[in-house]
Formats: C-alpha cells, structure tokens, sequence
C-alpha cells in the first residue's frame, strides 16, 4: 500500500468520522435529543461539553492532516 493510498484511506474515514460526530455534536447543543452521545461524569459532559463534540474536534483534526498530507508532494509517490 503506498502513503498515498494510506492518506486517502485516512482522510475518507476521518471524513465520516467528521460528518457523524457533526451531527452527534449538533443534536446534543442545539437538537431535541437526550444524550445522544455517550458522556462522562456525573453531569454527562465532559469539562461542560458532552463527549461527541470533543470527537468532532479529533476527527477535524485528523481530516485537515490527512488532507494536507494528501496534497503535499510527498504523498504523492
């Protein structure tokens, strides 16, 4: 498998991962929903926030890597 087939792979996962906590994230701030995410601590967030919006900035994260990484010339051997 070559780095960029590998990048590829990364960032479409991490995509999904993006869009789904996205969507996690937006239901437990803004939607109706009840803990649609799991959370931890007594109060169901973590330091304030529940846990899908934590993941929401992860896979952001690794998205924006991936794709840099994807674009660079080095991932293009």
């Amino acid at each position: 498998m070559t780095k960029t087939t590998s990048l590829r792979i990364i960032f479409y996962v991490a995509l999904f991962g993006l869009l789904f906590s996205g969507y996690l994230s937006y239901q437990e701030l803004f939607g109706e929903a009840i803990a649609t995410c799991p959370a931890i601590g007594p109060t169901d967030t973590v330091f304030g926030y529940p846990a899908c919006v934590y993941g929401f900035f992860v896979y952001l994260i690794i998205t924006v890597v991936s794709f840099l990484g994807f674009k660079s010339k080095e991932g293009q051997e």
